[in-house]
């Protein structure tokens, strides 16, 4: 089973948010492999390992990618592939449009990604990669079980769990709880460093100008409002309960 994770580097959950000239500052920032990524990289090798096969991780950015995605061969897939962006700006429907043209010149059986990142947060680029490439989508799967050539999944929904039969090829969406991804040990990251990594540049995938042009664009970014104290009401429970509604009586007169 030969199957194609997509890789996405985003910021470390842990690091501060400095927005400078209406955009977030990388300025001494420690990147990390999408969480929801890792969950894709750890099920495609767990797959492997039970039926066979490779893993390929692709991932499209600047050279700094690299790092997630050596990760990602220590943790045991078998190829990776960097498509550099350099300046290029891009946004979900110009990125479909590059890893649709890359994969339609790879044979696969399936596609694993994060059911979203945590930076955009959009979901949109695997749900964009299955329309152009016209084979079946499941989202947010917290089960994945290959049954006579099929792929038998679970979804989260609403307090309930959705069981599909998806045909493969197919394209699937990680959810957490699906595994618990591995940390690569010492002996692999030393392995990773010589397994296949392919750097591939925009042009060599002959993508027409028009499906380089992002249809979308940031027109300001805004930290949160910070959040004032909260209040804690005391006296007698009716005396909180008269506050309380005069407390949300002023607030409606407020809207």
């Amino acid at each position: 089973m030969d199957i194609v994770v997509l890789v996405k580097q985003t910021f470390d959950t842990e690091e501060k948010i400095v927005i400078q000239n209406d955009s977030v500052s990388e300025n001494g920032v420690q990147f990390i492999m999408n969480p929801y990524d890792e969950y894709a990289v750890e099920e495609a090798i767990k797959l492997k390992e039970e039926h066979g096969g490779s893993v390929t991780v692709l991932s499209i950015g600047p050279k700094r990618f690299e790092s997630s995605l050596r990760t990602a061969l220590a943790m045991g897939a078998d190829h990776a592939v960097l498509i550099e962006t350099r300046d290029i700006a891009l946004d979900e429907y110009s990125t479909g449009m590059i890893i649709a043209t890359a994969l339609k010149k790879r044979s696969f059986d399936m596609v694993l990604g994060g059911h979203l990142s945590i930076d955009n947060g959009s979901g949109q680029v695997c749900a964009r990669l299955a329309e152009l490439l016209q084979i079946p989508l499941a989202t947010s799967i917290t089960k994945l079980e290959i049954q006579n050539g099929a792929a038998v999944v679970q979804r989260d929904i609403e307090g309930d769990c959705e069981v599909l039969e998806v045909k493969l090829p197919a394209i699937f969406t990680a959810q957490q709880g699906l595994n618990e991804p591995r940390y690569p040990s010492l002996p692999n990251i030393m392995k990773a460093k010589n397994k296949p990594l392919e750097r591939l540049a925009i042009e060599d995938l002959t993508v027409e100008e028009e499906q380089l042009k992002a249809k979308t664009m940031v027109i300001e970014t805004l930290l949160p409002k910070k959040k004032t104290a909260g209040r804690i009401l005391v006296g007698t429970l009716s005396d909180q309960a008269r506050e309380l509604g005069s407390i949300i009586g002023k607030t409606a007169d407020l809207h």
